[in-house]
Order: C-alpha cells, then sequence, then structure tokens
C-alpha cells in the first residue's frame, strides 16, 4: 500500500536519500526542510517526480498536513553546525520533535525520530517523555534545565 509520507529535514544528506528510497518504493513523499543546513541540490533530481513535494518550513514552528507516516531527520547533524548555532540546533531539536510528535498524535500515525549528535539525542528523548509524560507544562522546568545542561555539555 503506498502512503504519503513526511520527511522533514529531506533537502539535507540523509534526508534526500531517504526521499528517494520511499519515491523508489512508490510512497508520496512530503519533503519539508528550511535550508538550515539541507541543500536544495540534494533534492534537484527528485522535484521532477510526481509524488514528490517540496515545502520550505522550519520545523520549529507548527505544521498541519495529514501524512500516514512522519520521519524527523531535521537538525543540524554536523558538528561545526551544531556547535556554531546550538540555539537553533537545540530550538531544532526540541521544539522540532514537539511539533512533530503533536502532529503525530493529531493524524493518529506514528513517527520516527532521527537524531545524529549523542547529547542532542538524549535530549529528543528527555523531550519525547515529558511530553507523553504530562502536556500541561509542569515538566518544562526540568526540560529548560536539561536543555541547558545538553548545550553546555556540547561545547566542551
Amino acid at each position: 500500500m503506498n502512503k504519503k509520507i513526511l520527511v522533514t529535514g529531506g533537502a539535507g544528506f540523509l534526508g534526500s536519500h531517504l526521499c528517494e528510497k520511499l519515491l523508489g518504493q512508490g510512497h508520496e513523499v512530503l519533503c519539508v526542510d528550511n535550508y538550515f543546513t539541507g541543500n536544495k541540490s540534494n533534492i534537484l533530481p527528485l522535484l521532477d517526480n510526481a509524488k514528490f513535494e517540496l515545502l520550505r518550513h522550519d520545523v520549529t514552528f507548527p505544521l498541519y498536513v495529514e501524512v500516514d507516516e512522519i520521519y524527523n531527520l531535521a537538525c543540524p547533524a554536523s558538528p561545526i553546525h551544531y556547535q556554531h548555532a546550538p540555539v537553533h540546533t537545540t530550538k531544532t531539536s526540541v521544539h522540532g520533535a514537539i511539533n512533530m510528535l503533536g502532529l503525530a498524535k493529531r493524524v493518529g500515525k506514528w513517527i520516527k525520530l532521527v537524531q545524529t549528535c549523542p547529547n542532542l539525542s538524549k535530549l529528543v528523548q528527555t523531550c519525547s517523555n515529558l511530553f507523553k509524560l504530562d502536556q500541561n507544562g509542569s515538566n518544562l522546568f526540568k526540560l529548560d534545565q536539561t536543555c541547558s545542561n545538553l548545550i553546555k555539555l556540547d561545547q566542551t
């Protein structure tokens, strides 16, 4: 069965290859990227495919689309990028993960969160757990503290 699949960070190295693979399997692909580290040249060969759709969007803001699966690869993966812009990277990881979890909950579909930075992976896992445990905001201090600690760790 062909699905409509969202790939955030789809213009990045990994994301563009994932988009290509999913298209090769016959799926429709919605590629979302803000081009902070992704590059449109990575997806140029896919633009002629009728099942490929490109949306320039920053996942730190909510996204309202209808999809069957979500692959969240949106986050600067290279130490050069995430150490240069730690706040933006953290926002992308945290807000992006929360926004994509919210989308997955709204559409009732599963999500695959992918993070390549070890500290950011811990952060996203913490966010996911806190998001699942309490959506009323009482754990925001703990989340804020975790973010601060991981940014400090990553800058050493």
